[in-house]
């Protein structure tokens, strides 16, 4: 089977700020339903996940944004 690579295109700086931002927007997005997700874990599911509650609480308290 062989594998394909997209073509690079090359634009300019100015046109690329959008994707860019809509990009940043969404994974900020996809973080913080991450952290709600996380926070309704109970002790049983935290274990299967392989998580402690420390690690846990360390995500939790992250901004969306790291």
């Amino acid at each position: 089977m062989d594998r394909v690579l997209p073509r690079v295109f090359v634009t300019p700086q100015s046109a690329t700020w959008l994707p860019r931002l809509l990009h940043t927007l969404r994974l900020w997005q996809q973080r913080a339903q991450t952290r709600r997700q996380l926070a309704q874990l109970d002790a049983r599911q935290l274990a299967d996940a392989g998580i402690s509650a420390s690690e846990r609480l360390e995500e939790l308290e992250k901004p969306f944004w790291r």
